[in-house]
Order: C-alpha cells, then sequence, then structure tokens
C-alpha cells in the first residue's frame, strides 16, 4: 500500500499553501505621523494590500493545482501496480442484474482497455445467494438489491471486504471518501461501525428532488388522434388505451397490440408492476408487504381491503379482461417486455425508463411518434427527494476476492463524473462531450444510441449500444445529482440545455404546446405529487423464524397475485384475492405486518429528523 505516499505528498502541498499564505500578506499601512498624510498613506497601503492579496491567491491557487496534478500523478502510479499484466476476470455478483455472462461490447471494451478486466455478471434467481454463501465466496464485486437481511447476513458471516483494511478506500477510492462522505457514513453505521460499501443514487444536495420516475408514459400520437380525451381515473385510463387499439391493433412488427406490457424479474415481495401503480397513482412507496404513506407516515398492508395494492391489481386484472394486457407478461421476462415498448406492441408505462426511453426513437419520431407523460389528474405520483446518504442497493467488495484493490479502483472510478457518464451514455468524445460553453452535449451517435439502444457503435467499439450497456444495472450518483464537471448540469440528458432548447419532433413540439412543458419532469411538477424524502433509514433485520414465515407468505402474495390478474371474471378475481388473504393468514402473514408496522415507526423518525 501507498498511503504513506499519498499522505506525505498532501502534508507537503499543505505546508506549501500555507508558507505562502503566511509570507504573502501585503505591506502594512504606515503608523500615523502627520494628519495631512493620512489619507495618501492609507490609500497607498490599501493598493498594495490589494496587489499582495491577489498575488498571495494566485499563488495559493497555484500552488493547489500543482498539489492536484501531482496526486493524480501518484494515484495513476498506484493504479499501474494493480492493474494486472494478464487479463483478469472479476465475478459480479449482482441481484440487480438482468443479465447473465460476460459483459460483453462498449463497456466491456472501456473495462479492458482501463483496467485489463472483464467482468463476469452473475445475477440472482432463486437459490443462487444462499448457494454462493454456503460455499463462502460471494464474488469480486457484490451489488445489492437492497441494505436489509440478506446484506446483514452477509456483514455478519463475514462476506465482505472491509474498506478500511490497509486503508484500501484511502488508497484506491479516494473519489468515493471525499465526495461521497455522507453516503460512506451511512453505511458504517448501519454495517456495525465497519466500511462495507455505499448505497446507490448519492446525491449532491439534499434540498433537491429527483426527476419524477412514474411518468405514466403514453403514446402521445395516438392520444392525438383520439383528440385529446379527459383522463381522470384509472378506470378512464383503460378507456383510453381500449380505444387505441382501435386505432392501431398491431405494432411495427404486425403484432398484436395491448395496453399494457409486463414482466415479472423484479417481483419482490409483491409483484412489482402492481405495487409500481400504486406509487404511480396514490403515491405511497414500497414497504415489504405493503406501501408507506410519506405525506401521512401511515403504512398500509397490502392485502387491506379496497387499498392500494389490491385497487392497482384490479386494474391491471381489468386490461386483461378487455385483451389490453400482453397475455405472456408472466412468462417474457425483462427482455420480452423492452422488445414490446421498442416496436410499440404496448401502449402505456408508468416508468419513463421503461417507456418513453424505449420507444422514442428518431425513427419513430419521424413517422410522429413517441411517448409522452399523460398522467390522470387524480394521479398523486412519488417523487423521491435526493439523498446524499445513498439509496439501499450497495455497491461492495467479497470478502474472498483476490483483487480487492482492482475492484475498489474500479468503483472509485464509476463514481468519477466520467464514469457516471460513461456508464450512462456510452464512451466520452464518441457518444457524448463538453462543449466550450461547459455545457454537455451528445454526439450524433450518442444521440441516436440514447434514442434507439439498437443503434450501431463506431469508433473502435463492436456491436450496438444495447449489447454494451452497463450490465450491472446499478448507478454511483443520482442521475439528477450535479455533475462537478459540467458548467451546472447534471448527470440527466433530459435536462441538458442541448438538448431541451428545441423540440426535437413534430411530435413533442405538439406535447409541449398541449402540456405547456418543456420536460417530462415539468410536467410531472405539476401532479399533485406525494415527496419521499431522502433520509438515513434502513430496513431492520428480520429473525430467521420472521425470515422463513415471510418467505412463504412473499410466494403466496406473487402467485396469486398473477393468478388475480389473469382472472376471467369479477367473481373469480374476488375468489383469488380472498384465496390469497386466507393463505397468507395461515403462513403468519400477521406477524410480517406487525415487524413492518413498527418499521414505519423508523422511518418516520427518520423522516422527521430531516424536515
Amino acid at each position: 500500500m501507498k498511503a504513506k505516499k499519498i499522505v506525505a505528498l498532501l502534508l507537503a502541498s499543505a505546508m506549501t499553501i500555507s508558507l505562502m499564505a503566511c509570507g504573502g500578506g501585503g505591506t502594512p499601512a504606515p503608523a500615523d505621523t502627520a494628519a495631512e498624510d493620512d489619507a495618501d498613506d492609507v490609500d497607498d497601503a490599501e493598493d498594495e494590500e490589494d496587489v499582495a492579496d491577489a498575488e498571495t491567491a494566485e499563488g495559493e491557487q497555484d500552488a493547489s493545482d500543482e498539489a492536484e496534478d501531482l496526486d493524480a500523478e501518484d494515484y495513476e502510479e498506484l493504479l499501474a501496480e494493480i492493474i494486472p499484466e494478464e487479463t483478469v476476470t472479476l465475478d459480479v455478483f449482482d441481484q440487480l442484474a438482468n443479465y447473465s455472462g460476460e459483459q460483453i461490447g462498449w463497456f466491456g471494451q472501456i473495462m479492458l482497455e482501463k483496467f485489463n478486466v472483464k467482468l463476469n455478471i452473475i445475477p440472482d434467481p432463486d437459490g443462487v445467494y444462499e448457494t454462493r454463501m454456503e460455499s463462502g465466496n460471494l464474488g469480486d464485486l457484490v451489488i445489492w438489491g437492497n441494505d436489509g437481511d440478506e446484506y446483514m447476513q452477509a456483514v455478519e458471516k463475514g462476506m465482505l471486504y472491509d474498506w478500511n483494511e490497509d486503508d484500501l478506500l484511502t488508497e484506491y477510492g479516494p473519489y468515493i471518501k471525499e465526495h461521497m462522505p455522507y453516503a460512506i457514513e451511512k453505511n458504517t453505521n448501519l454495517s456495525g461501525g465497519v466500511t462495507y460499501g455505499f448505497g446507490f443514487d448519492v446525491a449532491v444536495d439534499p434540498k433537491a428532488r429527483q426527476d419524477a420516475m412514474y411518468t405514466w408514459d403514453l403514446r402521445w400520437d395516438l392520444y392525438k388522434e383520439l383528440g385529446y380525451p379527459e383522463i381522470k381515473t384509472l378506470d378512464d385510463m383503460v378507456e383510453v388505451l381500449e380505444d387505441m387499439k382501435e386505432i392501431c391493433p398491431t405494432d411495427d412488427n404486425g403484432k398484436t397490440t395491448y395496453g399494457v406490457s409486463l414482466f415479472n424479474d423484479w417481483d419482490g415481495d409483491m409483484v412489482m408492476y402492481v405495487k409500481s401503480l400504486a406509487q404511480a397513482y396514490y403515491g405511497y412507496d414500497e414497504f415489504g408487504f405493503g406501501l408507506y404513506d410519506p405525506s401521512t407516515q401511515t403504512y398500509h398492508p397490502c392485502l387491506e381491503e379496497n387499498g392500494p395494492y389490491i385497487e392497482a391489481l384490479k386494474f391491471y386484472n381489468t386490461l386483461y379482461q378487455r385483451g389490453l394486457l400482453d397475455p405472456d407478461s408472466q412468462t417474457q421476462k425483462y427482455d420480452g417486455m423492452v422488445e414490446d415498448y421498442q416496436n410499440g406492441a404496448a401502449f402505456l408505462n408508468i416508468f419513463n425508463f421503461l417507456g418513453s426511453a424505449m420507444y422514442n426513437s428518431d425513427a419513430h419520431a419521424a413517422e410522429g411518434k413517441a411517448m409522452y407523460p399523460c398522467p390522470p389528474t387524480e394521479a398523486k405520483p412519488i417523487i423521491y427527494g435526493q439523498n446524499v446518504y445513498g439509496g439501499n442497493r450497495i455497491w461492495s467488495i467479497g470478502a474472498k476476492s483476490e483483487y480487492p484493490e482492482l475492484c475498489m479502483a474500479i468503483l472509485d472510478w464509476l463514481a468519477t463524473p466520467e464514469g457516471r457518464m460513461v456508464a450512462e451514455y456510452g464512451p466520452k468524445d464518441v457518444c457524448w462531450y463538453y462543449g466550450d460553453d461547459g455545457k454537455t452535449y451528445f454526439t450524433e451517435l450518442g444521440r441516436a444510441a440514447k434514442l434507439d439502444p439498437k443503434t450501431e457503435m463506431a469508433e473502435g467499439y463492436s456491436g450496438t449500444f444495447e449489447d454494451g450497456n452497463f450490465k450491472m444495472n446499478n448507478s454511483t450518483w443520482a442521475i439528477d445529482a450535479a455533475n462537478p464537471d459540467s458548467n451546472g448540469e447534471t448527470y440527466n440528458y433530459r435536462k441538458w440545455a442541448s438538448f431541451t432548447a428545441e423540440p426535437n419532433s413534430e411530435i413533442e413540439a405538439d406535447w409541449r404546446e398541449v402540456t405547456g412543458c418543456a420536460t417530462p419532469d415539468e410536467r410531472m411538477g405539476q401532479t399533485d405529487y406525494i415527496l419521499a424524502p431522502g433520509t438515513t433509514y434502513s430496513g431492520g433485520v428480520r429473525s430467521d423464524e420472521l425470515q422463513v414465515v415471510w418467505n412463504q407468505v412473499a410466494t403466496c402474495i406473487k402467485d396469486n397475485s398473477w393468478k388475480a390478474i389473469y382472472a376471467s371474471t369479477d367473481a373469480e378475481f374476488d375468489q383469488i384475492v380472498a384465496d390469497m388473504i386466507s393463505q397468507a393468514n395461515e403462513y403468519g402473514y400477521d406477524q410480517c405486518v406487525e415487524f413492518q408496522e413498527n418499521e414505519a415507526k423508523l422511518r418516520a423518525a427518520a423522516e422527521d429528523a430531516v424536515k
């Protein structure tokens, strides 16, 4: 380790700056002698002081710049020592991954060029976590879906690498250590006083909010063709989707269209799309077996009669009964859903990153087609406050990794502005760049790739943008956090001046004219949204006995929720829901609710602390 070298360098730089500051003071004004000379003496002294202060400031800045340059050079020397001569494959156990195997394409090439590594992505279907825990080796990089029970079990069993051991964080994660102190502090407190990582979506400004994620992206061209009908409620949305299918019965490839297309890869304690609809419509946040209202600090168990989860479940069943829900939704997986939205096979998606992000290509725009926010007027979507402590999806390193320094260096690079931008938008200067004005711009290739992931890469990068996109599926900085390398902009391209200055198509111009908004987030800001503040709250650890019950209840709720979605009649739906409630109660659902009600009190206290 080279920590002493870095500390010595920083101390030397600090001493240089201090000496310059002490020795660079202005010439003092002369003592009072005669009244008629006082004014001239003071003016002269002030002029000399101004010049001296300016010289001192310039000298301090030069010294600081030199120290930073030397520090950067020293860090590069450290990296040179740990980058392997022969290519190394790092195992990435990733609970967020939708992909299995080697990271390929442009991001894989960047990893080879920068660190001479290949990344083997290992997702977490049923049983994988348990198997890897039993083996004693989770992997080199370990990415957690949340900071709850499984993460805490890994901490307790010594399965994660201590970032303070041998000054690992100080030496190989200097950017993380300097710029994410609150996120590091949160993880240290969560993990019993030891630092094992940091959470995702770290923010800079705790008073700012994130862009809306639940944007109710709807096929605006079809909505326009229908005459912009009023959509107040979920029932109104069903009617509009049915009308859309009548005027657009097939997608780009001639296949049958539907109102929505779902997938089950991200189901957790509940069916993801059901609980997410409740988040998008009622403004409540997913919270164990239920939803939490940040505005009233009230917990709604998911099996609550006429509660938000059951109401959202009925919405999807209604779509199914009307022939508006893709019948392959339960089995097609994430990739199948993506393909549906890319081809226009579904008209509505409550998520911006699964709706407009998939459909709004230049090709569709040229045809006058696009998805844009069109929320029901009674919707109160949840919007999250930016969180300097980071979220619950943790970046960490496996205790058995043979390359902890290399892993830390990779995480540190991903936390730099360049790393965050590359992971999101592709190689710098190939897909994006900073202009002479300091603002962020897409290249022609980068813009095409962001709007159509199937765009072929260029300049030595193989495959499509989609082939090489960032398979780890986690983030360091929040997309709406300030990017210090830009001139006052964030990492969110939807907010870049270069992207939002003028409409990119006639259909976008129409959406802007009708809504009076320039960006999707501006439109969502018009809704009566509910803000969930960023806090230090992390979910509590369940006992082994409760975890057994929890798993049984989760399986019961997910299996029966999908059955309810596919119910052919209202009576069948009601019966399936009744059976689900009965079965869940037999498994011990009440114990889970009791645990989560206590968690709601802890969350409320954390929220009160930041008000």
